[in-house]
């Protein structure tokens, strides 16, 4: 048996998606920026896909920019905002586009503060309010973590950080959130990032949704595209993807919710009572419906990662973004796991397709990873079936 549990990586395309973009990529190829029919077409179509976008999100089509995915999204959002100078607020379990931005930012001569999290990776509106300063330029906190799926209270934060100053931009990368989770797009969010890719669209398209008064400088400088605000010829069929898959996920969302939460819990469920000192990482209560995230004491997770593929089971250890590295995943090191705790993280992410069944064997399959890795582990007591302690 094969089981895809790493949604939260890329999801598998959705037939929707596919069916909107092969007509532009087999016959509607003109360039969009063209002024004859065929290039006339492809225009049509790109606004075509703006507009049904923003509709799931409940913006403006002319306040949602496409970009190649939300790493760019996130670049821009966090460079444009703070072209100028200025203080820069992030939660500290951002995904890498976000913090490693707002390093670069820092090493060249703006100041950073990274907001702290409880145990369940969640940001309190009075850390946030603390951290804001009057030079303070932007805030970025993730809406949902790719990680350990927690959902932050985005709404709110948003209203602490303008109630703070109404001249800071708040931004937050929404990628694993939007088609999953309604979006709560309000007045207070400036900055939103997207990625088809992790809710049934293409790779290499996504979008930033910038409200009407931002003053956002271009990341990429050319030919003018996207009404000057990002230069590169136009992803027509990448667009019409991102838009039927956005739609399809939201016209489905609720059922689809409710079957990934149900399997998600099954599998939750399952691992935490088949598996001693196993450990659920991330909120319980503000949770992806399709996330379940775990820590293995004496285990090291790219061995497990490596063990489940052997036994056809798809998942990944931290960020799937990062994870040929070594070091522990910067987000559970700050929802104040132990370091030799955190290498031994696992991430299954489950969709409304797979089934009972599946997630059934992924549980007797963790369970075999597991235990095999550990008869390995010079942390691991075999006697006493416990994990040794390190000091």
């Amino acid at each position: 048996m094969f089981v895809y549990c790493d949604n939260a990586a890329t999801a598998p395309i959705c037939k929707p998606a596919l069916d909107a973009m092969l007509p532009w990529l087999e016959t509607g190829y003109g360039n969009a920026s063209g002024i004859y029919k065929l290039a006339r077409d492809a225009k049509k179509a790109l606004e075509d896909a703006r507009r049904l976008a923003a509709s799931c999100l409940g913006v403006p089509p002319e306040e949602l920019y496409f970009t190649s995915g939300g790493t760019e999204s996130d670049n821009w959002a966090l460079k444009g905002a703070c072209e100028a100078g200025g203080h820069i607020v992030i939660s500290a379990v951002e995904h890498h586009a976000v913090l490693h931005t707002a390093e670069y930012l820092k090493k060249k001569g703006h100041t950073l503060t990274v907001v702290p999290v409880d145990g369940d990776g969640l940001v309190n509106p009075g850390a946030l309010e603390k951290a804001l300063r009057p030079d303070t330029a932007a805030v970025s906190v993730i809406y949902a973590n790719n990680e350990i799926g927690t959902v932050q209270p985005v709404a709110e934060l948003a209203r602490t950080v303008k109630a703070a100053g109404k001249k800071i931009l708040f931004h937050t990368d929404a990628v694993q959130a939007a088609g999953h989770i309604p979006v709560d797009v309000t007045p207070d969010v400036d900055m939103l990032s997207l990625s088809a890719h992790k809710f049934g669209g293409p790779k290499g398209i996504g979008a930033l949704y910038i409200q009407k008064g931002v003053k956002l400088p271009p990341l990429l400088h050319g030919g003018g595209h996207e009404r000057g605000k990002r230069s590169t010829t136009e992803n027509v069929a990448g667009a019409a993807g991102l838009a039927a898959a956005l739609a399809y996920m939201t016209r489905n969302r609720e059922a689809f919710a409710s079957k990934s939460a149900a399997l998600r819990d099954r599998l939750m469920a399952g691992i935490l009572s088949e598996i001693p000192h196993s450990r659920l990482t991330g909120s319980r209560e503000h949770r992806l419906p399709g996330n379940a995230s775990f820590v293995f004491p004496a285990v090291e997770g790219e061995s497990l990662v490596l063990q489940l593929d052997m036994m056809g089971v798809a998942a990944s250890s931290g960020s799937a973004c990062s994870s040929a590295a070594l070091d522990p995943s910067h987000v559970l090191l700050a929802i104040g796991l132990p370091h030799e705790t955190a290498h031994g993280s696992l991430r299954l992410t489950v969709s409304h397709e797979n089934t009972e069944e599946e997630m059934d064997y992924v549980v007797a399959s963790v369970k075999t990873a597991v235990e095999r890795c550990r008869t390995m582990s010079p942390l691991w007591d075999a006697n006493k079936g416990e994990p040794l302690h390190v000091h």
